[in-house]
Order: C-alpha cells, then sequence, then structure tokens
C-alpha cells in the first residue's frame, strides 16, 4: 500500500524537485521529445465528444489512417466518446476543432522535411506543416499535451515551432541472435513514431541466423534459420507499416564476418573448410567470406540484387565489424593473392572487399553503410560510417568528409541509465570540427542487440529509454537536466503502453509466472530495489547465456531505471539538501518496506527454488535498508555517529556491492550519501 502511495506522490513532487535545482516550472510540459520553440499562452481548449479533426492541403494518404489512429488514442484516453469515426479525404472542414494544413506529400527519405508548427487557442488547434510527415509529428505531440483537471480534458494554449536538430534517429533492432516477431516489430514503430524517430535498422544476418527469405538463394533461410524468418511478403508489409509512420527501414547483412549462417547453406562463401552450423553462443566468431573469389561476387552481387528491390531505402548497410581475420590467416590461396596483389595486411583486404561491394551496391542504385571499421584511406565519400566504438572515430571520420552517425553511447542492450544515454551528444560543445563537418554528422542510432532479450522482455530493454535517446536526437542539445528528463519520460512511458508496448505489463506477468500464482509483492518489493547489470557483465560473468538459455529470471524482469528506487535515490538527495517531514515519511516508509520484505522473501523461496539466487541479495538490501533507516535518525537528530559505526556499515555496504543474482542493488548511492553526510 505504501509503496503505491509513494509512487503517486512522486510524481506530484516535480515541480518540487524542479524548483529546487532551479528550473523554470513554466516550461515544464510532459512532451518528449522537448519541441524546439513553444510559447504557454494563457487558456485551455476544452475537449469534449464533438471534437473533430480536419485535413486540407495536399498530403499523402497515410495522413487519414494515422489521424483516425490519433483520435482513437485520444478517446480511449479520455473517455469522451467521439463522435468522428474513420478519417477519410472528405474530412476536409476548416470548420473542425483541430484542422491540420500540409502543403505536400512528405518523401520517406534522409532529410525528409519534419517541421511543424502548432498553435492552440481556446476555440481552435491548427497544425501546419510542409509535408504530411510534419504533421505526424505535431499530431505525436498534440496527443502529449492532452491534460485533465476538474472540469475535463483540455490542451493547454501553446505556440509551437518544431523541427528536428538530426536527420537520423533511429533504432537498431537484432533479429538475429534472438528472432523477434512482426508483430514486435509493428509496436515498436509505433512507439518510434510516437516519439519521432524515423529510421528503424534491421541487423538481419548473424553468426547465429539468417532471418530474411531470399528466394534466390533458398538455402540461406531454410538451414540458416532454424526456421525463423521473415518471408518477403512480411518485410514488404513491414516497410509500408514503418512508411505509413514516416519511417524509413534499412537492411543489414553482416559481411565479411559475423556471418556463419550463411555458410551453413552456403560453405562456398567462407574462407575456412568447415563444416558450418548455426552458432548458439554469443561472441566474435571465427568464420569468415573468401573476399578472394570471383565467385563471391557472383554470389553476392546477385542477393545483393534480390534485396535492393525489396527495400527501398537509398541506404544498405554492410556491417563490416569484428572480422578476426584468422580463417584469411590460415588459408594458403587467401595468402597468395594477398603476396600477387601487394596486400598488405587484412585491414587492406578487407578494404578489397568492401570496394567490390560498392561496385556491387553503386550497380543497384544504393548507397553504402557501415560500421567504424569500413572507414579506411580511400574510402570512397559517399559512404555512411556508423560508429560503435566512439566519439572519436565518429569524429575522424566527419574530418575525412564522411557522412556518419552515433551508435557508441546508446547501446541499449547494455542495460545503462537513461541518464547516460540522454548526456551523450553525437555533436558535443567540446568536438572541435567546423560547420561543414558538423553538417556530415547526421545523428544517431540507439541499438538493441539481442543476446539477452526476447519477444517478452525487449520492450522493457528499448523503452522507455529510447524516448530519451529520441530527444537528444530530436530537440536542443541545451536540453540537459536529467531530473526534468525523468519526469517527462515517466509520463511518456505510460503513454507507450497506448500503441501496445509491453515495456509494463510483461513484468508482472513474469513475476506471476516466478512465483506461480498472483502474489507477487514480496517479489516486486524486492525487484523494485535492483537493476540488471551493466556492460557487458552478463556476458562476460553471468551463468553463461545460448540462443536457447531461458531469459525469464529475476534479472530478465528487472529494468535499468527501475522507478521505485530511482524515486528512492532522488527523495534522498533532495532531502539531504533540504530536509522536511513529507520526504522523511516517504523515505522512512520505504525503507522500512525493503528491510521488513526479507523475512518474507525467505517464505516465499522455500516454495519457489528459481528464487534462490536472489536470496543473499535481499538479505544484502534488508540489511541496507537498516543502514538506511539508522542514517536517517541520526540526521533528523543531527548528531554524529561514532566512527566504529560508520566502519560496520561501510561492511554492509561493500557486502552489498558483491556480484550476485546479475542483479545491482540500485539504492546503494542514495545509501552512501546518507553515509556521507554523516563523515
Amino acid at each position: 500500500m505504501f509503496r503505491k502511495f509513494s509512487l503517486v506522490f512522486s510524481v506530484s513532487l516535480v515541480f518540487l524537485i524542479l524548483n529546487s535545482f532551479g528550473q523554470n516550472s513554466k516550461t515544464i510540459l510532459n512532451l518528449m521529445p522537448y519541441p524546439e520553440k513553444i510559447i504557454v499562452t494563457e487558456g485551455k481548449f476544452r475537449l469534449d465528444s464533438n471534437f473533430t479533426i480536419g485535413i486540407t492541403g495536399k498530403p499523402n494518404a497515410r495522413i487519414y489512417s494515422y489521424a483516425t489512429g490519433v483520435l482513437q488514442r485520444l478517446d480511449a484516453r479520455t473517455i469522451i466518446l467521439l463522435k468522428q469515426g474513420y478519417l477519410n479525404a472528405s474530412d476536409s472542414s476548416k470548420d473542425a476543432s483541430f484542422l491540420i494544413h500540409c502543403d505536400n506529400p512528405g518523401k520517406i527519405e534522409l532529410g525528409m522535411d519534419e517541421s511543424y508548427s502548432l498553435v492552440v487557442t481556446s476555440d481552435k488547434i491548427k497544425l501546419s506543416s510542409s509535408t504530411d510527415i510534419g504533421a505526424l509529428r505535431g499530431m505525436e505531440t498534440f496527443l502529449q499535451l492532452v491534460a485533465s483537471d476538474a472540469k475535463g480534458y483540455y490542451i493547454p494554449c501553446v505556440e509551437i515551432t518544431d523541427k528536428p536538430r538530426f536527420a537520423w534517429r533511429g533504432l537498431l533492432i537484432d533479429v538475429c541472435r534472438h528472432f523477434h516477431t512482426v508483430d514486435m516489430l509493428k509496436r515498436n514503430i509505433d512507439g518510434m513514431a510516437a516519439v519521432k524517430m524515423n529510421v528503424l535498422h534491421l541487423h538481419l544476418s548473424e553468426d547465429q541466423g539468417f532471418r530474411i527469405e531470399s528466394k534466390t538463394f533458398p538455402k540461406l533461410h531454410l538451414l540458416g534459420s532454424n526456421g525463423l524468418y521473415y518471408s518477403q511478403e512480411q518485410i514488404k508489409d513491414i516497410i509500408a507499416y514503418a512508411a505509413d509512420r514516416g519511417i524509413r527501414v534499412v537492411p543489414e547483412f553482416d559481411m565479411p564476418g559475423h556471418s556463419t549462417s550463411w555458410f551453413v547453406g552456403y560453405p562456398e562463401l567462407a574462407s575456412g573448410k568447415g563444416p558450418y552450423k548455426i552458432e548458439t553462443q554469443f561472441g566474435v566468431f571465427v568464420p569468415t567470406m573468401d573476399p578472394t573469389k570471383k565467385s563471391t561476387y557472383k554470389f553476392l552481387s546477385s542477393f545483393i540484387k534480390e534485396m535492393a528491390v525489396l527495400f527501398p531505402d537509398e541506404y544498405f548497410h554492410i556491417g563490416g565489424d569484428e572480422n578476426k581475420g584468422e580463417e584469411w590467416d590460415k588459408n594458403e590461396d587467401i595468402q597468395q593473392f594477398m603476396k600477387k596483389n601487394a596486400i598488405k595486411n587484412n585491414d587492406e583486404l578487407q578494404k578489397y572487399f568492401n570496394q567490390n561491394i560498392m561496385k556491387i551496391l553503386i550497380r543497384n542504385n544504393k548507397k553504402m553503410m557501415g560500421w567504424d571499421e569500413i572507414f579506411q584511406p580511400g574510402l570512397p565519400k559517399n559512404v555512411m560510417i556508423q560508429s560503435w566504438r566512439g566519439l572519436d572515430n565518429m569524429v575522424s571520420s566527419a574530418k575525412e568528409g564522411y557522412q556518419t552517425i552515433l551508435s557508441n553511447g546508446y547501446y541499449i542492450d547494455l542495460s545503462q541509465s537513461a541518464s547516460e544515454h540522454y548526456l551523450n551528444d553525437p555533436l558535443p560543445d567540446t568536438v572541435k570540427l567546423n560547420e561543414q563537418q558538423k553538417k556530415l554528422i547526421l545523428g544517431g542510432e540507439a541499438t538493441m542487440w539481442s543476446e539477452l532479450t526476447t519477444d517478452e522482455t525487449v520492450d522493457s530493454r528499448i523503452w522507455p529509454r529510447t524516448a530519451a535517446i529520441a530527444e537528444r536526437l530530436w530537440s536542443s542539445s541545451s536540453m540537459k537536466d536529467v531530473d526534468n528528463m525523468f519526469s517527462r519520460l515517466d509520463v511518456v512511458s505510460l503513454q507507450l503502453e497506448e500503441l501496445g508496448l509491453t515495456h509494463l505489463k510483461n513484468r508482472e506477468m513474469m513475476m506471476r509466472r516466478l512465483v506461480g500464482n498472483d502474489s507477487i509483492g514480496v517479489l516486486k518489493n524486492f525487484i523494485d530495489a535492483v537493476t540488471p547489470w551493466k556492460g557487458y557483465k552478463r556476458e562476460s560473468k553471468g551463468i553463461g547465456y545460448t540462443t536457447t538459455t531461458p531469459l525469464s529470471r529475476v534479472v530478465d524482469i528487472a529494468v535499468p531505471d527501475e522507478p521505485v528506487a530511482r524515486h528512492f535515490n532522488l527523495w534522498v538527495k533532495m532531502y539531504l539538501k533540504s530536509p522536511n517531514d513529507s520526504l522523511k515519511d516517504l523515505i522512512n516508509g520505504q525503507l522500512k518496506t525493503w528491510k521488513n520484505n526479507h523475512d518474507k522473501m525467505v517464505v516465499l523461496i522455500s516454495k519457489v527454488p528459481s528464487l534462490k539466487e536472489i536470496e543473499k541479495v535481499s538479505e544484502n538490501l534488508s540489511a541496507l535498508s537498516a543502514t538506511g533507516l539508522d542514517c536517517m535518525k541520526y540526521i533528523a537528530s543531527k548528531q554524529k555517529p561514532e566512527a566504529s559505526w560508520l566502519a560496520k556499515q561501510k561492511t554492509i555496504v561493500d557486502d552489498a556491492k558483491k556480484l550476485l543474482a546479475e542483479v545491482d542493488i540500485a539504492i546503494i548511492p542514495a545509501i552512501q550519501q546518507m553515509l556521507d553526510s554523516l563523515k
């Protein structure tokens, strides 16, 4: 009961939090990404059942189904029982409550015009844009503005002028290491549109699976996928679905490394002798394409031609990362080829491979895109570099005249806090580039690698943190206040559920499965206080994962920015700065919940053996909470504890930091801050 109260109360503390850290409360609207320019004016536009949308100008037909979806989401949220139903071209009345005007249909391509202006007065809402894509973005802002008071639902009167800071705002989804369904992709496309992202990057081939039907080379998907792949009709459907939401789809086929699944059906492509099988473990593997055979390029020419027709986007991602080159070193024919052609090393050999792939792509009217490793001297300037190894690599590419995007710092599979991603800017003030070079940095992509995700858990690894990345790529670089961001992110997270995303609801479902009934309170109290290991610790120090390992443990339910723990840490931060009774009661109440939970957890574990791994963590959480309660007493009394007591508490904190069950106790920073305040 207390835990639910504390969450509600924490939302009401938003303005107190912001004011305590010097923010202007007048600027705080629950918008994400935050618009380029917004003026809040006097008044409210009241929503009722007579609310209608009218569309004028020359939009693409997709705008009518999109606007219908906006109406349905609005009605589901407000239950005002709108009279207007499905929109079509006849819904063009200029007397509509919400008038949308688009000058032209937008093109789904890099650099598409996504700008819009939104003006809300007490009797009219007007959305204007050069293209219907801008209108789609503006409609999402409209939905985020919906608010309520005792009189009902309304839109605050505002004047918004908005456009993205970066043209490339993407989400990579790896469907190879664990396959993800069409439904999963579609609901995440909807989530992307809601936060104004515009590129879905599909990672379609990997050592663990080849995930797309090839009619030219059917053994690629028939033998390289364990039967889990997308038909070409499904891919066409996904591309059309994304286009209707103003989102491009960029395919990636990793080559020459990360390519074991290609060789299961076509071993003649490989540099080694084989035999090859689909990998079930994770990491960087040896199998690599043979770049010296003409037959390799003949095969890839036919394959790329087939895929180029299927994927309309101008960019074609070839991967190019993490090639060990061991098969090249051991292959006598390859070594002789290198000597004959004065190729000094494997980097130069991969450059030779890339140049040949480039020719194939040019013949198919595609532009090559790849990871850092494809950046070699002499690479044509029309190649795009995706930087996963760091900002310096991206800057180096831009200095050499290459278009580039940033993914380093946006690896959402590593369970880092949204705050880390949010403060990771593709173009920070510290970067030394001229204006022309800055224009070559096109944006960035969040990367959802799937070693540790299934359809059941993947949404909780993408959302809501990706909304923070979306803001970083859309909004002004001056947006840096983390507490402000989190206060808005909590609201947006709930709104994303309207789209069918499962990042919130699946967690309690998974808890019920572990417990075996619907009495999940004890387990949830524990999970409220923990987060998954960050970085690559789970892969290097975890239980030893394969593609068939169940991903249904406590660590898979826990999320990087667990709201209860995050709010608790914020309360402590605020209380230490400015003590008050309301915060004191919140902090003590939550600490008592966690302290007393362990005894109940011991009983639960005796009935649920799968939870045995978290028993010691639960004990540590209880001890930490007891430390916190004692700290609160000292702080309230303004007394200093003895050195021996502080030493004992340090031991408790150190024990709580030990690597157990692949989770970290998220409230350790707050307890440490309390202790530090007593020294």
